[in-house]
């Protein structure tokens, strides 16, 4: 015969007219309230808030206590298991701790977004009470339990985790966060392997320069940089992309980013042109470029640098053109034939070479003979003139441009073609001092403007032609940062079948369509040129 809402009254009377050390007494009034979970569902809702107040009372009813509780937290009436959910932190103690986060991370896959709201509360507030053994129940499900508690558990670390108290982050806490999510990463999704990557930078043991170090580490386990490249692979592909992204922010003076341009050089440049990209829309050349140009500044000392320089360089020769005759067998004019000027790569590239130089600075005289040499120098100085057309152009363009002028598209994509071509001529002018010289500094034209290099919009000198990221600031409001800029989701699933925006995925030229050979049409006067000779 079920409970009547008069009799869990009547039980709940009993036990909270009794002195604290006679309740044990009333185990049969105790009893009446569990049996209430069976009743209807006012019942059922008193029972849920009076099973709790009485739990620590009765030990040897625990697991009755609990799984009564818990068959409230699935009953199919969403406020009878909101209330139920809202009452599970009253039963963690002790041991049941870990039992009662393992039920609040399953009650995770719940639709109804209050009541998923309810199971975050509740998991914080546990957290709160005892952070380890609620990491326990957490990750015991993230490793375990269903695709879809998992994938929630860990978007709750990795957005939780960084608002809880410093009292709760203890050393202990953080070496176990670390050790349960090295076993996580065994096998993981590349959405997961962001959230994971996520969760280990806001612990502080690990911002440290060791600590990086060891997020270093991790990294390169998960990007196989022991292994060769299988260019024809997107999952392959796409992996080493996840895992550079996130090693990027990273780096340092002090945690180098060698091994990560060294597997550059060695693979991903050598098959550029035949790298699959995991997304339609991505130029998954430029990506890879942009990426080794933000690492290059971080590498340490390298073993093969005169090797990697080569590959950069022949790279360079590929994508910096001879200058074309003016004209044909026949005599005709062949001006249309001129070579695109493939301003993004080269940018990159001209970078990377840059930074990588400065560790061998006779490269270009020792290393390369005299005839390439000269060729080299022909092709940098056609597409130095060409450059210094264009800037003068662009400049004229923008000149006067403030505001809300700036914030159309024809001139957002003027303003980041005027930084692109900046940083190549800086770089360029460079390269033909005798010897070369390695001194200038240029911002990455697809990276925050730092204020130091704003200056006011001028009609530049000869001298000023050259002079980098000096107008970024009058040209063009801040870009966003590095990691608010995704430049596509992951796909999902196993890195074994398919791995998944960097951010600190994610970059930046590319968003105004700035795409190599494949820039927009419509812009292609200012994305593409043919120098005026």
């Amino acid at each position: 015969m079920a409970v009547t809402i008069e009799e869990l009254y009547r039980n709940y009377g009993i036990l909270a007219d009794a002195k604290p050390e006679d309740l044990s007494q009333h185990k049969d009034a105790y009893q009446g309230i569990l049996d209430g979970v069976k009743g209807g569902p006012k019942e059922k809702r008193l029972a849920a808030q009076f099973i709790p107040k009485f739990f620590s009372s009765f030990p040897e009813l625990a697991d009755a206590a609990i799984n009564a509780q818990l068959d409230l937290c699935e009953d199919e009436d969403v406020s009878i298991r909101r209330q139920a959910i809202k009452e599970l932190p009253r039963f963690a103690a002790g041991e049941n701790i870990v039992r009662v986060a393992d039920i609040l991370t399953q009650l995770l896959q719940t639709d109804d977004s209050a009541e998923f709201n309810q199971v975050n509360t509740a998991l914080v507030s546990i957290f709160k009470m005892d952070a380890k053994a609620t990491l326990g129940g957490l990750f015991s499900q993230i490793l375990q339990g269903e695709d879809i508690v998992r994938e929630r558990a860990i978007k709750f670390l990795s957005i939780k985790l960084k608002t809880m108290p410093e009292d709760a982050m203890t050393k202990e806490v953080e070496d176990y966060i670390f050790t349960e999510t090295k076993k996580v990463l065994e096998d993981v999704t590349g959405e997961e392997f962001v959230l994971l990557m996520r969760i280990l930078m806001v612990l502080k043991g690990l911002q440290t320069m060791s600590g990086r170090q060891q997020l270093v580490e991790l990294v390169v386990e998960q990007a196989f940089l022991e292994q060769a490249l299988n260019p024809a692979d997107p999952d392959t592909v796409d992996r080493l992309l996840q895992c550079t992204r996130q090693a990027l922010p990273l780096f340092s003076k002090n945690v180098h980013s060698t091994r990560f341009v060294t597997y550059f050089c060695d693979h991903v440049l050598p098959n550029l042109s035949s790298l699959t990209s995991p997304v339609a829309e991505l130029d998954i050349q430029l990506e890879v470029l942009k990426l080794l140009a933000e690492m290059s500044p971080f590498c340490g000392d390298m073993e093969k640098v005169e090797t990697n320089l080569t590959m950069l360089f022949e790279k360079l020769l590929e994508l910096m053109p001879l200058p074309p005759e003016a004209e044909g067998e026949n005599g005709e004019n062949t001006l249309s034939d001129e070579p695109k000027l493939q301003f993004s790569y080269v940018e990159c590239l001209l970078f990377s070479f840059h930074q990588l130089g400065k560790k061998l600075p006779d490269f270009l005289i020792d290393k390369i003979n005299a005839e390439r040499l000269k060729d080299f120098k022909i092709r940098l100085q056609y597409f130095a003139r060409g450059l210094q057309v264009y800037i003068r152009q662009l400049r004229v363009a923008l000149q006067g441009k403030t505001g809300d002028a700036l914030k159309t598209e024809e001139n957002k994509i003027k303003v980041v073609a005027l930084k692109i071509t900046n940083n190549i001529n800086v770089l360029i002018k460079d390269l033909f001092h005798n010897p070369p010289s390695y001194k200038s500094t240029v911002t990455l034209s697809w990276k925050p403007v730092q204020k130091a290099e704003a200056v006011a919009l001028k009609r530049p000198s000869g001298e000023d032609m050259g002079a980098g990221s000096t107008m970024k600031k009058q040209l063009s409001p801040p870009l966003p940062r590095r990691d608010a800029r995704q430049i596509y989701n992951p796909p999902s699933g196993k890195y074994s079948a398919t791995i998944g925006n960097f951010s600190n995925g994610e970059d930046g030229a590319g968003a105004l369509g700035f795409r190599g050979a494949g820039w927009k049409t419509d812009v292609q006067t200012y994305l593409f040129i043919s120098p005026i000779l």
